[in-house]
């Protein structure tokens, strides 16, 4: 039973709407087994498929990578995961929030109250569960963005610097018009707001705002532990976001699908629930813990003034940031 106060699921649209091809999922996250048969995106969901990653300095000009990634239409595709689980016998409960979660019994807030062996918290950075039950801090670091009609880039754009402080902006193309947003940490915004710094890099681009969304996303990386008792983490209420690109949509259907095979064994065969932290750990603590440096070096970095920046991302540099980026050792001392 899924337990949603959005109705219908994946409105509004909350995020940039970028996503790794599956080749390139693979290349990322090696140790990540049959790629393939988790990502199954339907062609009406992808809004297109860029063949550049182009890594953008304050003073504008860009670094070019070569990086496979689809621009989704994010609202088709959690329609078609919702469609997906339903044929598999999964049952949603929709526009009903979720108050309080105590011992096997969740309580809604119009008072009803369901019951399960196993709850799992995928509430995004204000998870009912992970609010009441953890007390792991995270830095959280707010998001706005737009919808625009028009013809903005020929690759996927990250935009570093003061334009958008401890972050980065981006403008993702799609097939028609972009997704353009950023975000930034507030204890680096120098007193402005996210609202001031989004309305300037957003209104940089002609055409026409079709629509405005905000979302937040937890940059600390995935929690200390997944588990507690019968209740279980995923997706971005378990930190499952790596803080140096941002990427969270198909880190939680891995850390979903990892939950939900453990879920089964452990109702079936009597598998401790901890064996999810386990194999998170197998598949993914790597990408993790290098991307997790990657932005602590990155924290650092965007401290200093443009023009250093502009400086420091250079040709004899540009392995290193992608490797940042990509989740990979910047420096092999670490």
């Amino acid at each position: 039973m899924v337990i949603d106060g959005r109705d219908p699921i994946g409105s509004p649209l909350q995020c940039g709407e970028l996503v790794p091809t599956n080749e390139e999922m693979k290349r990322l996250c090696p140790r990540v087994p049959e790629m393939d048969d988790l990502f199954r995106t339907p062609e009406n969901a992808v809004s297109r498929i860029c063949e550049k990653m182009r890594i953008v300095k304050p003073n504008g000009k860009g670094l070019d990578f070569d990086f496979e990634g689809m621009v989704l239409d994010r609202v088709a595709h959690d329609e078609a995961l919702v469609e997906l689980a339903r044929s598999k016998g999964a049952d949603y409960l929709l526009g009903k929030r979720v108050k309080r979660v105590e011992g096997d019994s969740v309580v809604l807030s119009n008072g009803a109250t369901m019951r399960g062996r196993v709850i799992v918290g995928a509430g995004g950075h204000n998870d009912p569960i992970r609010k009441r039950y953890w007390d792991e801090g995270s830095l959280n670091i707010p998001v706005k963005f737009a919808l625009k009609n028009g013809s903005h880039s020929n690759a996927l754009e990250l935009h570093f610097g003061s334009v958008a402080p401890g972050g980065y902006a981006w403008v993702f193309p799609k097939d028609s018009g972009s997704n353009i947003g950023l975000g930034i940490q507030r204890g680096m915004s120098g007193g402005r707001s996210l609202e001031e710094y989004a309305n300037d890099f957003i209104e940089r681009f002609e055409g026409e705002e079709e629509f405005r969304g905000a979302g937040y996303l937890p940059m600390s990386g995935a929690v200390r532990t997944f588990v507690k008792g019968n209740y279980l983490l995923v997706g971005d209420s378990a930190g499952m976001v790596l803080p140096s690109n941002g990427a969270g949509i198909t880190i939680a259907m891995i850390g979903g699908r990892i939950a939900g095979e453990v879920i089964s064994e452990h109702l079936n065969n009597g598998t401790d629930l901890k064996e999810y932290e386990k194999r998170w750990g197998s598949q993914m603590g790597n990408v993790m813990r290098n991307s997790k440096r990657a932005f602590a070096i990155g924290s650092i970095m965007f401290r200093l003034p443009d023009w250093v920046l502009n400086i420091a991302f250079n040709r004899l540099t540009k392995g290193m940031i992608w490797r940042a980026v990509t989740c990979r050792r910047v420096f092999w001392l670490f």
